[in-house]
């Protein structure tokens, strides 16, 4: 069967940067095998399926896969399945709108914007997408083995950790290790190791570490991140949406904000030469998460047809 396809850079304005997206339109009855073997096809580290809703009130059912298994929740396929499917809805011509995707992990509303950034700045071509976190981040009994796991990133265990950020397991809708390291130059060290991999990060179906410091290469951002998942066949991502929905357990954690909301934008690619930017909205209320978004552009870079 001829079926619709798409590529887009996400968390990005510029084509050829950002994290690539796969979208593949008209699945309704393409089976879940199927599925894994287009995504291991395309070989990026998210494909998405998208296929009519379920529920009348939703704009579209969206499954998503990396090319060793399935998610039910990631970040830049949400923020380039929403604008993907804005744009089938017509969407990008009134200017703005709201899309519901309904993923795995629940239905997920996302607000999508044509032709300007978060603060109204012109940006040629490129889309914004800002979408609710699907929960809250919150702890889970995950590694905590310091020198085992700064062995599994090529690093040594007084690398680890900044101010009073300690190494950390949240989950906001899949399970992160976040691994806090002293600064750039040890962050561009970083490098898996497979062989101790599972020793360091468990052997589970999403076995991540999300590597982050607070020193950035842009001024107005906040923090600096890498993330590796070679068991999900992601050698490293650049950029990582549902990493840094669970980063928003660790900041409010350790950085203890006051109530209210704050907006936290996080760096990434910048080692792959894919440069990234994610916006993180966290809303606070008696010292815990109660809320949050997160949003970034995406611009499509291909279209065509897959016969299958």
């Amino acid at each position: 069967m001829n079926r619709r396809f798409a590529i887009m850079d996400v968390f990005t304005d510029t084509p050829l940067s950002g994290n690539q997206l796969g979208v593949i339109y008209d699945c309704d009855g393409l089976d879940t095998a199927s599925m894994q073997a287009i995504a291991r096809e395309l070989n990026f580290s998210e494909t998405v399926f998208l296929a009519p809703a379920r529920h009348e009130a939703h704009s579209a059912a969206m499954r998503i896969f990396t090319p060793a298994n399935e998610l039910p929740f990631a970040g830049h396929p949400t923020v380039g399945g929403a604008i993907a499917v804005a744009v089938e809805r017509g969407i990008d011509s009134v200017g703005q709108g709201i899309v519901v995707l309904e993923e795995e992990v629940g239905a997920v509303r996302c607000a999508v914007r044509f032709g300007d950034d978060a603060v109204g700045k012109a940006v040629k071509e490129a889309a914004y997408a800002e979408f609710d976190l699907p929960v809250a981040a919150v702890p889970w009994d995950g590694p905590d083995e310091t020198e085992t796991i700064a062995a599994a990133l090529s690093l040594d265990p007084h690398e680890l950790s900044f101010e009073n950020h300690t190494v950390s397991n949240f989950d906001g809708g899949l399970t992160y290790t976040l691994v806090p390291v002293r600064d750039l130059g040890v962050l561009a060290k970083a490098k898996p190791v497979l062989n101790i991999w599972n020793a360091a990060f468990g052997n589970h179906s999403h076995n991540s570490a999300f590597v982050y410091c607070r020193e950035t290469v842009g001024h107005d951002n906040h923090f600096h991140a890498r993330m590796f998942a070679p068991d999900a066949g992601i050698p490293e991502d650049p950029a990582t949406g549902s990493a840094v929905a669970s980063l928003a357990g660790a900041i409010v954690a350790f950085d203890a904000p006051p109530d209210g909301l704050h907006v936290v934008r996080i760096e990434q690619g910048f080692e792959m030469g894919r440069p990234s930017l994610i916006t993180l909205e966290i809303d606070v209320e008696n010292g815990v998460q109660s809320g949050g978004r997160i949003g970034g552009h995406a611009v499509f870079f291909a279209r065509g047809h897959i016969d299958i």
